[in-house]
């Protein structure tokens, strides 16, 4: 028999509860006087329930997917304002109750934060929530709306508005493409870093060169690293050029190397999302033969209990 120490917290959590329900039963009491972590919906602690509809989406929680759609709806009504140069009092006010449903998420998100950092931080996850990226994320398209409600006018007023932008980053989390594209750049986060800062390191290079070789063509060194970078980058806006052969020189490499580094980062990203499609066809596939295995197993034993009532 497995010791408190070997329990896992949902095997604790549900032993609780079959206590305090035996308690209640012997001493006549209802589930009214029960811990309200205790209450379940459709046989499950609410506060797991409510963490499962909150995250994204499985592919057969049907209340979750809805969620998913209303707030990705919600989002997109949040940012809406931002494409009108005037505020017009009804978008005031829209923009007003996404910020109410904003904050309902995030209380509910937090008070179900043990469940989602429970690897992380299973000590302190309530206390660690509030730091992570996405609540992070998830304050600040809050905060300027509230800004405005009360009335606060300070230096960074207009900074703070800018923030709402931030509510489109909030899709990410009910959208099954950009998860893909961010699951593509956390594994290619190494090469991609190497890439850049090679990038980097030949933008300061081919700068120092050109700005040493003309100086009469640059007024200061910031103006050599504009032109490094959209020589780089095979733009060339032409409104700084270099005059002599050898700047001109530099010039052409630039552009060659610039091909050569744009096309390392296109390969990674290529390759990775070739193995993240792979990756997720083979779960796909998993979960398939696990709900057929388990209606198999299923109707085997509907058979065996139709034979025992038979003899």
């Amino acid at each position: 028999m497995a010791t408190n120490n070997q329990m896992t917290p949902e095997e604790l959590e549900e032993r609780k509860r079959q206590a305090l329900e035996a308690l209640a039963q012997k001493t006549g009491a209802t589930n009214q006087g029960l811990d309200w972590k205790h209450k379940r919906i459709n046989g499950k602690p609410i506060r797991k329930r409510i963490y499962e509809i909150v995250e994204a989406s499985r592919a057969n929680d049907k209340t979750s997917k809805y969620y998913d759609i209303f707030m990705s709806i919600v989002i997109f009504l949040s940012v809406l304002p931002l494409c009108f140069k005037y505020n017009h009092p009804i978008l005031v006010w829209q923009d007003r109750v996404c910020m109410v449903i904003f904050m309902v998420d995030y209380a509910l998100r937090w008070w179900t934060a043990d469940y989602k950092l429970r690897k992380k931080h299973p000590k302190h996850p309530f206390l660690q929530y509030p730091f992570t990226a996405w609540a992070i994320i998830d304050l600040l398209s809050i905060v300027p709306t509230m800004v405005n409600i009360f009335g606060v006018v300070t230096l960074y007023s207009n900074l703070l508005k800018t923030l709402r932008v931030l509510r489109v980053f909030k899709v990410m989390r009910y959208s099954k493409t950009l998860n893909v594209i961010s699951q593509i750049f956390q594994r290619s986060k190494r090469p991609l870093v190497a890439v850049f800062t090679l990038t980097i390191g030949y933008i300061i290079i081919s700068a120092m060169f050109i700005f040493t070789v003309e100086p009469h063509s640059f007024d200061n060194f910031f103006e050599a690293i504009y032109w490094a970078t959209v020589s780089l980058t095979t733009i060339g806006y032409g409104d700084i050029y270099p005059t002599t052969m050898l700047g001109k020189g530099v010039t052409i490499v630039s552009s060659i190397v610039g091909v050569a580094v744009f096309a390392l980062p296109s390969g990674i990203i290529t390759a990775q999302y070739l193995q993240v499609i792979e990756k997720d066809r083979l779960k796909e596939l998993e979960q398939e033969f696990e709900k057929r295995e388990h209606a198999r197993k299923n109707q085997k034993n509907q058979n065996m209990r139709n034979k025992t009532q038979r003899h």
